[in-house]
């Protein structure tokens, strides 16, 4: 059996061309997300938390920073995401709760 069979072979059977546009497709939505995060959704929770620019905000204990700005920034970024496939998830399912298999 010549390596291209069975190169091709593995790529049929494991389905990678499936999982490579997937992939794809993911990191297009994940840029789509955080564009969304960044430009809509943080000018909103910057205007409710005084000193303007909190994605900076930095603790700093001697020589240990702690950039829990950015923390806070990623975390909110996470539960958009998070939310955003379930969502996503309950749609192509198509049931009322999503429960484990």
């Amino acid at each position: 059996m010549s390596i291209i069979k069975e190169f091709m072979e593995f790529l049929q059977e494991y389905k990678v061309i499936g999982l490579a546009i997937a992939v794809i497709i993911g990191l297009a939505a994940n840029q789509l997300v955080k564009s969304f995060v960044d430009n809509i959704i943080m000018p909103f929770i910057a205007i409710l938390i005084p000193g303007g620019d909190w994605q900076t905000s930095k603790l700093v204990i001697g020589p240990l920073v702690i950039s829990w700005g950015q923390f806070v920034a990623d975390l909110i970024y996470f539960v958009i995401v998070a939310f955003v496939v379930f969502l996503i998830a309950k749609k192509i399912i198509g049931e009322e709760k999503v429960t484990k298999k």
